[in-house]
């Protein structure tokens, strides 16, 4: 059965190769950027003009995303993916020399953006047959791993995880699973060309384990093959 995925940051990286493998298996993806009209979607959009819409989206931005909401509004969707991310200043991530700047736009993206997205886009989810919200956190941000450094990315990560559970535990009733998921080290702008996995190995990971998800593992914290992380 087609399914509709809206995945967020979806013009590069683990984003753009959900969007590219989700297409070639006939699903319908609403791919949100905020400026998704050039580039890799530009070119894809030409190639799937029935089943890829672009939708201008800035995560941190309450006007863009209520703007995002009006277009998407009666539009269900099966699978809501906050994606978006960033890794935050380099070098000035340490516990005793800190960039406090960075490190707010940091949570602007990874913590305040995947909350806000999903409850803009709640009702859409509720209408789709799907009613799956998965988030792409980090193991970075496992505090059970003993972590060290990259203290706002990090620290985003774990923020992230309890503000997903807490939604999670807060739309357990309307039958809605809200899952987290590493995506493994993958080669992107933010992982390096050193990182273990390419983009297209996450992505089908991923689509995998997201489809044979349900209520039953809400709220979990798992990679992208399903394994479970320590909190």
């Amino acid at each position: 059965m087609t399914q509709t995925w809206m995945i967020t940051g979806a013009n590069r990286g683990i984003g753009l190769a959900l969007t590219m493998a989700l297409l070639r298996r006939g699903d319908h993806v609403v791919a949100a950027a905020r400026n998704p009209w050039g580039g890799a979607l530009a070119e894809l959009a030409s190639e799937h003009m029935a089943a890829l819409t672009l939708l201008e989206l800035d995560v941190t931005s309450d006007n863009s995303v209520a703007a995002a909401k009006q277009v998407l509004a009666g539009r269900p969707l099966d699978v809501l993916v906050n994606n978006a991310g960033i890794h935050g200043p380099r070098g000035t991530q340490s516990a005793l020399s800190m960039d406090f700047d960075g490190w707010r736009e940091v949570f602007e993206v990874n913590v305040y953006g995947p909350l806000r997205v999903a409850q803009a886009f709640l009702p859409n989810v509720e209408a789709g047959a799907g009613r799956k919200i998965a988030t792409i956190t980090s193991r970075m941000g496992s505090i059970g791993l003993n972590p060290s450094g990259s203290l706002p990315y990090r620290s985003s990560k774990a923020a992230v995880n309890m503000t997903m559970v807490v939604f999670g535990n807060a739309v357990r009733e309307r039958d809605i699973s809200v899952l987290l998921f590493h995506p493994g080290w993958v080669r992107t702008d933010m992982g390096g060309g050193g990182a273990d996995i390419a983009p297209d190995e996450s992505a089908l990971g991923l689509i995998a384990t997201i489809d044979s998800s349900g209520m039953a593992q809400t709220n979990s914290f798992r990679t992208w093959q399903g394994e479970a992380i320590p909190w």
